[in-house]
């Protein structure tokens, strides 16, 4: 008598595990575990990352707001800094509105309509002397030039791209036609002072037809860069002033000014 081979017992269709299922249920049970084991940030910190973000997103509209502006002159009457975040890395330090006012009212002290006002890596000072052109008739407005790195600042129809790195690197029509002009250097290097200087020169008038009016040069920077800034403009007569230029959020080098001329706000000491 013959045994018949024992059958092996047949899965159905829906006994059979789905293996996509399973990897999907593994992976779910993963990330779960990982959002367990993650510490949880403090309340604190939680507000301060909102309040972060919520400032970046309101400066992003004030930005684009003054961009949509920018082209009509009449459309503000006071621009601000306020728009322009300062970047730290690019060694952006906004003046004080103070300082900067000071600075643009020297510039402008006995400027007329033919004078041509030059502005160099120092935004803060161009932004407060389109406010006090603004008070003044139109007939009156000195031409004004903002030579910058940033081109966020190419909203404004006074801006020319500036690289000092590559300090002649400009059009060849703004050579020798300037009358007055401020430069504040990036960075407290030789290599950064002496290309800023060699664009300066490259910019100034190299003499007044009438003989009686000198160009007016001022530079802001490092207390320490103080042999070296009389050095490269001494054809100039640069020196020392006693007024103290102040940042909106401190600056942990001494500041100072250096200028050709005097004025109410400040006198040349050696």
């Amino acid at each position: 008598m013959t045994h018949s081979a024992a059958l092996a017992p047949v899965l159905s269709p829906k006994t059979v595990p789905d293996v996509t299922c399973i990897d999907a249920a593994v992976k779910n049970a993963s990330h779960t575990l990982a959002r367990l084991a993650r510490p949880a940030l403090p309340v604190s910190t939680l507000n301060a990352l909102a309040e972060f973000y919520e400032e970046r997103d309101a400066k992003s509209k004030e930005f684009e707001n003054l961009k949509s502006q920018a082209e009509d002159d009449f459309a503000i009457q006071q621009w601000s800094m306020s728009a322009f975040t300062e970047d730290w890395n690019a060694s952006q330090f906004w003046y004080t509105d103070e300082t900067a006012t000071v600075l643009a009212q020297a510039l402008l002290d006995g400027a007329h309509a033919a004078t041509r006002i030059a502005v160099v890596s120092a935004p803060s000072v161009f932004i407060s002397l389109k406010n006090l052109i603004s008070k003044l008739e139109a007939h009156e407005h000195p031409q004004l030039t903002l030579f910058e790195f940033d081109r966020r600042f190419n909203i404004f129809r006074e801006f020319v791209y500036y690289d000092f790195a590559q300090p002649l690197k400009l059009d060849a029509g703004l050579k020798g036609v300037f009358d007055r002009i401020i430069c504040d250097p990036p960075f407290l290097s030789e290599d950064c002072q002496t290309k800023t200087a060699m664009t300066v020169q490259w910019l100034v008038k190299p003499a007044l037809s009438s003989g009686t009016e000198l160009v007016r040069l001022i530079s802001c920077t490092g207390e320490r860069m103080a042999d070296l800034i009389l050095r490269l403009y001494s054809k100039f007569g640069m020196q020392n002033t006693n007024f103290t230029p102040k940042h909106a959020k401190g600056l942990s080098n001494e500041f100072r000014c250096y200028a050709n001329f005097t004025c109410t706000s400040w006198e040349l000491s050696s």
